[in-house]
Formats: C-alpha cells, structure tokens, sequence
C-alpha cells in the first residue's frame, strides 16, 4: 500500500528482457532497501530483486507490461518512486494499491496563475469512477481531479512543489501516463453495479 506521494524520483540504467519478466535496474538514492519489497515505480508496484547501495533492480511480467507503458521504457528514464507504506506512517496523499487500471494519454498542458493545468484523456473503464476534486494517481502521483471537462478527460492543477519533486512537469502532450482510480470508487462501483443491473431489467 503506497499514499502517492513520491519520495525519490529514480533513473534507468539498464533494461534487459529475463526469465523474470522485463528487468529494470534503477539508480536512486535510497538506503536500507530489502529483497522483495515493494516499491512503485510511476505508480506500478513492483518487486525489488536485487539492490546496493545507489540503485535496485525489479522485473514486470507479461501481465504488467500488458497494462502499463513499461515495455516502452528505455536507459536514461525518469520514474517516479515511493516505497511501501509502514504502520504508523503519515498518510498525506490517499490510499493507492501500485494497481495500475490504465494508461492516459495527455491531450494539453497549460499554465493558469499559479498552477499547471494538465488534461489526460482516461480509458472508457477508468472515467466513470473520477468525480470532481475526488483522487487520482498519474504516474504515482496523488492527484486532486480539478474538473472533469468532458466525460473521458481529467484536469489536473498541478502545484510547483509537485512539478519540481516529481517527473509531471515534463509532461507534454501525447505522453502516455499510468493511472490509478481511488480504491474506495472501485469498491463502491463493484457493490451496487448488480443492484443498478437488476433496476433496470
């Protein structure tokens, strides 16, 4: 379980196809990592094989790289990093699993006083579970949804603290972006779809 908000922003050096999956090796500067923990890696949470000090490796399978951007990640790319969540930990952004539910596409980019508004069209299964100032996560980011323009877009208002400690402020248009629907919306929808179904038979 993650909260969002990232707190080391990793490059790659090395990939390489393994009996493992995809495998990435990530220079960052985190210290004490430990085998098999979890990590998110631009909002997908992934498994650290190995590790040293200034870096760590992990793997994404068929089934990830199948939902996710990662097959097209290349050396000298930037991801956005969080490591799991400890008991007692602040939770500052909201509940985000590292589940990636589908990949955005940014349609435009633009500055409103002190803000950057950015607007992702979403997959048809993701729009239905965003409701105005509800959460979001793009890339591993928690997100406040700013406005919901048409019913496949997403506007997000970006903060400079953000843009400066995340990889969001290189987004540009045509940049495909990892989201992730609040958990709690992904419940609720499951739970009353059948009564909605049996209201309308």
């Amino acid at each position: 379980m993650f909260t969002g908000l990232v707190d080391a922003v990793g490059t790659i050096t090395e990939v390489r196809d393994t009996p493992a999956g995809r495998e990435l090796r990530v220079a960052c500067g985190y210290e004490g990592l430990e085998d098999g923990e979890s990590i998110a890696v631009n909002g997908a949470c992934l498994t650290v094989r190995e590790h040293a000090p200034g870096w760590f490796t992990c793997a994404a399978v068929v089934t990830t790289l199948g939902r996710t951007t990662i097959g097209g990640w290349t050396v000298g790319g930037r991801v956005n990093l969080e490591r799991a969540l400890r008991l007692g930990d602040r939770l500052g952004g909201h509940l985000v699993q590292g589940h990636v539910d589908g990949v955005g596409e940014v349609l435009a980019t633009r500055t409103a006083g002190d803000a950057w508004l950015v607007d992702v069209r979403v997959p048809a299964d993701v729009a239905p579970l965003l409701v105005p100032h509800g959460s979001i996560t793009v890339d591993g980011v928690s997100l406040t949804v700013n406005a919901l323009p048409e019913p496949d877009v997403v506007q997000l208002s970006l903060i400079e603290f953000t843009l400066r400690h995340t990889t969001l402020g290189d987004l540009a248009p045509g940049a495909r972006v990892h989201l992730e629907a609040d958990v709690i919306g992904k419940y609720v929808q499951r739970l009353v779809a059948p009564h909605i179904s049996a209201s309308l038979a």
